[in-house]
């Protein structure tokens, strides 16, 4: 969730009509009455700027001027202590529910070299408490600097779910560094994410790619080679996963090809030529792949439930 930053911002002039709440007590310059801070009222009249006071009507219908730091917008006012849960979640080390870490990328792939990174991938369970609380936990958990990114058990399943080739890989990578006793179940049933949708979701990401490629070359006479040689291995590996019913990740018999790509060794009019046989490769396996429609979801809602009941002790 992004979170706003207008109650920080004294440069923004709120217009006539919003609704607010005071953050100091409030005096009736009519009379002695005084209210609390925390009064509700609506803005009916706005500055010019904020060197100048907003003409505040309160419930009960008197007027009174109060500066911009002497008000919050009522919206913002309420969600304040919904967004503590950093505060909530800093107590705990999410890191130490992660249940599945592995390494994909150019490492996995055998398609590395010295000054390449190591792509560490993976799952966490939070335990019940987290989940359940008002401030939920992250989608995911990032560390940028040593290129880790673990899913929250739901979200790896759904993407999982829906053939994201990065979430496939990391059930078949070979590079598996940490599996613990629930992760090693899930492995054990991988092929229930195996479904026709792997047709659909890698075709139409290489397709999409290879247009803005297309579109970089025309406007700066150049593309990105690591990233033509990684579109051409996801179509070998979509092809694999029609007509064998699993997710390659090793490229060895495509290896020097591959690496020709990168290298810049392989002409473009080449890699293309390449990209549309592979193409037409694909669609005779969609054709004849035994493959369901659909992934399993049943059996992957099934084993989240057992894992969230697990994640109660």
């Amino acid at each position: 969730m992004v979170k706003s930053n207008l109650p920080q911002n004294f440069n923004l002039i709120l217009p006539a009509g919003t609704q607010i709440v005071t953050k100091i007590e409030v005096k009736n310059p009519a009379s002695n009455q005084s209210w609390k801070q925390g009064l509700v009222g609506v803005i009916v009249e706005s500055p010019t700027d904020n060197s100048h006071a907003y003409l505040v009507k309160l419930p009960d219908g008197t007027e009174v001027s109060l500066r911009r730091h002497e008000l919050s917008i009522r919206k913002q006012f309420q969600s304040e202590g919904l967004e503590s849960g950093g505060d909530f979640l800093a107590e705990y080390n999410l890191y130490d529910s992660v249940i599945y870490r592995c390494i994909v990328g150019s490492r996995a792939y055998g398609l590395d070299h010295e000054q390449s990174d190591t792509d560490i991938r993976g799952i966490y369970l939070p335990p019940a408490m987290l989940h359940w609380s008002l401030y939920g936990v992250p989608e995911q958990l990032e560390n940028q600097e040593n290129q880790e990114c673990y899913w929250e058990l739901q979200k790896f399943l759904v993407l999982a779910l829906k053939a994201n080739p990065n979430v496939l890989e990391c059930l078949y990578t070979p590079l598996v560094e940490t599996v613990a006793p629930l992760a090693a179940e899930l492995l054990e049933i991988r092929e229930i994410f195996l479904s026709q949708l792997v047709y659909q979701t890698y075709n139409s990401y290489v397709l999409s790619q290879f247009k803005k490629m297309e579109q970089d070359l025309r406007n700066t006479g150049e593309v990105r080679s690591k990233h033509a040689m990684h579109l051409i291995r996801l179509l070998l590996s979509g092809i694999t996963v029609l007509k064998e019913g699993f997710v390659p990740v090793r490229v060895q018999d495509y290896r020097s090809q591959l690496l020709s790509i990168r290298n810049r060794e392989m002409s473009w009019e080449e890699v293309n030529r390449w990209r549309l046989d592979l193409h037409r490769e694909f669609d005779q396996a969609f054709a004849v792949t035994s493959l369901p429609e659909r992934p399993n979801y049943e059996k992957a809602n099934q084993f989240l439930i057992e894992a969230r009941q697990r994640a109660i002790d």
